[in-house]
């Protein structure tokens, strides 16, 4: 076979491919596609060095891995803010208005998925990470190769990331299931799980076998250069993903409600799972005035699907003690298919709303459950007991110390503070990601070490030693080690961690960020006066922060004096020629424009991703293309690189 031989027979390979896992439509036999296969295979193996980039023989897996390595995002993944009705569609397009007044939204159904995040770099594949805290996630670069409709190569040679969800069509779900049952295997609950569990088969073989398939909605770090999302993402099809079904641009609520409508109307004939539907503000100056707050995007959101309801009935109450000594009541129902999971449990908040509801053990009730919410029961029928219903009595003694409770009405508390519970949940919480991050200490770990009495508290973690662990069932030298260097790399972190680490009610990561920003090492002696005098910091958060660092003054001085946080010092920006300018990049230039980014916005610099009359300066390289003309016609000061680096 000669080169041009090879290159024409891998074409038509891949469109055959392409035709078969992307589009449903085969065009040939699998005998006819198998020794094409094969014929190129003989090809690549005698050629390694011409074989073609997109070849389907580099999607069949390769060797079976260990475990996933962790793997950075360049850009954060941001989570979606649901809206479920037309009144809160509207109170966050209000919001969104305050920025600007004339918006117009991009719109696509939403797939019920696992999150990917794609790297290509000079026009080839680098790396697949899953969306794992939004930072941080799992490298599933091997497993993704073996995914037909996501491109090996595109045209863009520019550092791009592609984010989408890894999805499974209904039709392929039921086979997978089908021969799982037949295997003896559990089937999986939903297309979700199964996508998701695909994804992270350790034997990429086998996830090539699952017939996966990857919906891109959106791109994080990037060079291109577009004014719309529209635009931007009929660019990134054009590339070789594939496009979405009833996709419009709106500028009005009532044509937002109407697609809306549409796509449930269209929900069972779409061969993929929705949950919902993507609504982003089309103009991406737009999405850059507006930014993010801690968890979302404040240009996108989700329009969820209306919540399903079924009947079921209540087996049992059981009590939930969380990290602060609240007891939540959880309802057991009879095991309940809704929307794709079976669904065992409900929210029920506190007792008052059992006593509210006039709810018993065995009444009939109806149960709802819309996207990630957990399902809640709205209307008990008390038409329907037929004698067997019992009552459900306020409990007066701690689940899980038996210790005697502490009842205010709405809340019920343990006020145990050797309680398991309370030790478990806040161990649990201060080693989780969000907080200080400890790899390997997760719930079953905290559970054992408190049932076993190793630790009694935070302060205990830092002093484990080896000896200590080494007894204990499932704990061998590799774990015991990593387990404790993960404890030892939090020593150092920056101090707003550790105070969020703390679990304190009502006080979260941003706020933890400006109280420790403002106040340093002195949190524990901050009066209410001075906490209620930040911007952002209301009075119940600011009595409840007081009352933490009343109660538990000397454990939190002993954590800081082990740790030995990094306190971040508060630097007034000097005065310079890019302090509270807007300035936007463009063109390739000697450096990284990231760097440059961050060097601009360290000295008090706006850095957009547009050009506008609102902005100060542009800053340009060589190929700046249409941001410059823009910039020339808006009359906005244009800088080189070099010129920037003088006034710097």
């Amino acid at each position: 076979m000669t080169k041009n031989e090879y290159d024409l027979n891998i074409d038509k390979l891949i469109k055959w491919a392409y035709s078969y896992y992307v589009e449903d439509n085969p065009v040939a036999t699998d005998e006819e596609y198998d020794k094409l296969a094969r014929l190129c295979l003989a090809y690549e193996q005698e050629n390694p060095s011409l074989s073609h980039p997109n070849s389907p023989n580099k999607r069949v897996g390769g060797m079976v891995l260990d475990g996933f390595v962790k793997a950075n995002h360049l850009s954060r993944m941001w989570s979606q803010e649901d809206v479920f009705d037309t009144k809160e569609l509207e109170d966050w397009i209000n919001r969104a208005k305050k920025v600007n007044t004339n918006l117009e939204f991009y719109c696509e159904p939403k797939f019920d998925g696992a999150s990917l995040n794609l790297i290509y770099e000079n026009g080839f594949l680098k790396q697949a990470i899953t969306r794992g805290d939004g930072s941080i996630g799992e490298d599933v670069t091997n497993n993704v190769k073996t995914i037909h409709s996501i491109p090996l190569q595109i045209e863009e040679k520019g550092l791009l990331e592609i984010r989408g969800e890894i999805v499974i069509k209904k039709a392929d779900f039921e086979k997978i299931n089908e021969l799982r049952l037949k295997n003896e295997e559990a089937p999986f609950a939903n297309p979700r799980n199964a996508a998701s569990g695909s994804l992270r088969q350790l034997d990429p073989s086998i996830t090539a076998k699952r017939k996966l398939f990857f919906n891109v909605w959106g791109v994080g770090e990037n060079s291109l250069d577009f004014d719309k999302t529209s635009e931007l993402m009929n660019y990134i099809y054009s590339l070789g993903f594939a496009k979405p079904p009833l996709q419009t641009i709106t500028s009005t609520v009532d044509g937002i409600e109407e697609i809306y409508h549409e796509i449930i109307k269209q929900r069972d004939s779409i061969e993929m799972m929705l949950d919902g539907m993507v609504v982003k503000i089309n103009d991406i100056e737009t999405q850059q005035e507006l930014g993010y707050t801690v968890k979302f995007p404040r240009w996108s959101c989700a329009y969820k699907f209306p919540a399903v309801e079924k009947t079921t009935k209540i087996k049992d109450i059981i009590q939930q003690v969380g990290r602060t000594g609240v007891i939540t009541p959880v309802a057991v129902v009879e095991p309940t298919h809704i929307d794709g999971s079976m669904v065992e449990r409900a929210s029920l908040h506190n007792y008052d709303e059992i006593q509210r509801l006039d709810l018993r053990i065995n009444d009939e009730v109806i149960i709802i459950k819309s996207g990630d919410i957990i399902p809640k029961i709205t209307k008990v029928f008390h038409d329907r007991r037929d004698g067997s219903q019992e009552e459900i009595q306020r409990p007066t003694n701690c689940p899980k110390c038996d210790s005697e409770l502490l009842d205010e009405g709405t809340l019920i508390k343990c006020q145990n503070l050797d309680c398991p519970s309370i030790v478990t949940n806040s161990i649990i919480y201060f080693a989780s990601k969000n907080c200080m991050n400890i790899d390997g200490l997760g719930i079953k770990i905290v559970e054992q070490l408190v049932r076993e009495k190793k630790i009694y508290d935070i302060l205990d973690l830092y002093s484990l030693e080896y000896e200590n662990l080494a007894d204990l069932e499932g704990f061998k030298d590799k774990k015991i080690n990593n387990l404790l260097n993960s404890i030892k790399n939090t020593k150092g972190v920056e101090l707003h961690r550790v105070i969020n680490a703390l679990g304190i009610e009502h006080i979260g990561e941003v706020a933890s960020k400006q109280i420790c920003l403002e106040f340093g090492l002195n949190v524990v002696n901050i009066d209410i006066d001075s906490l209620i005098a930040l911007d952002g910091i209301g009075e119940q958060m600011a009595k409840s922060f007081v009352e933490f660092m009343h109660v538990n003054k000397e454990l939190v001085l002993k954590l800081l004096e082990i740790i030995q946080p990094t306190v971040e010092e508060k630097v007034e920006i000097q005065e310079n020629n890019f302090k509270g300018k807007t300035v936007v990049l463009t063109g390739t230039m000697s450096r990284s424009r990231g760097l440059i980014k961050k060097e601009l916005e360290a000295l008090g610099a706006k850095v957009s991703s547009s050009v506008s009359k609102k902005t100060d300066y542009l800053i340009y390289g060589e190929d700046a293309g249409s941001k410059y003309d823009k910039a020339v016609d808006l009359k906005v000061s244009t800088l080189t690189e070099e010129q920037m680096l003088e006034m710097i």
